[in-house]
């Protein structure tokens, strides 16, 4: 039977398409380490007191980063270049969804809606990585070679999550409801589109790699198309609802540290 779990679990028993799994998400975190590097050095002069969280942001995307990498140097792999179509981060910035790295290269001040446009961007990418960190574990969370890397990275996506929940509040209390609610919501129809096109790119190599029949590829290509439909129908709205977290100042102390990686 074609599941989650055995459609992973072919992917991590194959050393080359488990190194372009890992190649792929180290990269996309590690891009996602530089944008909130550059925000926090760059955040808007009202805004100062943001500028810690966003860097412990950052720390963290470079952490998992260096933990995929790290997962690959255990097997005796090496990261291999990421094929553009898989590319999340450089697909919604093309689709103009968050802070252009055009910007983020200058040296100017950012606006305090570029810091309300980063905070919702990353309230609704976030509401996807740890959707899939949470699938992960539940399937994984005990594997002797990837569960305590799991269990890392989804702890720091829920506070990411947390963190991006709480601080839109307060600037939706402040007087910035409509701007982050419409930006939310361009921000998931776009990601959903994104997700797809990724996912079917991703199943697309995968399948290359493990030589799948066309009759396995046409059934992850439809369920992919059917994720797409019902997000689209409605899934979206629970990446753009705003509630207080639990966890409360998510970001608010250093990063936790990865010494066994």
């Amino acid at each position: 039977m074609l599941t989650a779990k055995s459609l992973f679990q072919e992917i991590i028993d194959n050393d080359e398409s488990f190194q372009l799994f890992c190649s792929i998400a180290a990269s996309g975190e590690a891009q996602g380490g530089w944008e909130n590097g550059r925000i926090a050095a760059l955040v808007a002069p009202g805004m100062r007191d943001l500028a810690p969280k966003i860097t412990r942001h950052g720390a963290d995307e470079d952490k998992h980063g260096r933990i995929f990498n790290a997962l690959m140097r255990k097997r005796g792999l090496e990261p291999v270049p990421v094929p553009p179509d898989t590319d999340y981060t450089m697909l919604l910035e093309r689709r103009g969804i968050g802070l252009a790295h055009d910007k983020l290269r200058r040296e100017e001040p950012l606006s305090e809606r570029d810091i309300i446009v980063y905070l919702a961007h990353s309230r609704v990418t976030e509401q996807r990585a740890a959707d899939q960190m949470d699938m992960l574990v539940k399937h994984f969370g005990n594997h002797p070679e990837l569960g305590k890397a799991i269990h890392m990275i989804d702890h720091d996506e829920g506070n990411h999550l947390a963190y991006c929940h709480e601080e839109l509040l307060r600037l939706a209390y402040a007087g910035h409801g409509r701007l982050i609610q419409r930006t939310l919501r361009e921000s998931a129809l776009a990601e959903i589109q994104v997700y797809r096109d990724v996912s079917l790119a991703v199943m697309s190599h995968m399948g290359r790699i493990l030589r799948w029949p066309k009759v396995k590829s046409a059934a992850l290509t439809a369920g992919i198309h059917g994720m797409y439909a019902y997000e689209r129908a409605g899934g979206w709205r629970r990446m753009v609802d705003l509630k207080m977290p639990e966890r409360r100042d998510a970001l608010g102390g250093p990063p936790t540290p990865a010494p066994a990686f």
